[in-house]
C-alpha cells in the first residue's frame, strides 16, 4: 500500500508507483473523482489530441456519417421507452 503527507499547505507528494501506474509525467494534471462510500479515484487527465486515434482497428474500413445515423436511428428504436 502506498502512503504520502499532507503538508500544511494541503500538498503531497505521489508516490512513484502510483506515478508509474497512471503514467504520469511532470506537468501532467489529475482529476480527483470522489465516491460515495468515501474513497476517492485518482485519474489522470489527457488533452483531446491524444484521442485522435483511439477507436481506430487495423484492417477495418472507416464507419460513413449515414451508417452512424442510421445505427443511431436503429437504436432508438430498440430502446425502450
Amino acid at each position: 500500500m502506498q502512503e504520502s503527507t499532507i503538508t500544511s499547505r494541503g500538498q503531497t507528494t505521489l508516490p512513484s508507483a502510483v506515478r508509474r501506474a497512471l503514467g504520469l509525467k511532470p506537468g501532467d494534471r489529475l482529476r480527483y473523482v470522489l465516491l460515495d462510500d468515501g474513497e476517492v479515484r485518482l485519474m489522470p487527465t489527457r488533452p483531446v489530441t491524444e484521442l485522435a486515434g483511439m477507436l481506430h482497428q487495423p484492417g477495418r474500413a472507416p464507419v460513413t456519417l449515414e451508417e452512424m445515423e442510421r445505427a443511431i436511428a436503429e437504436g432508438a428504436q430498440d430502446a425502450p421507452g
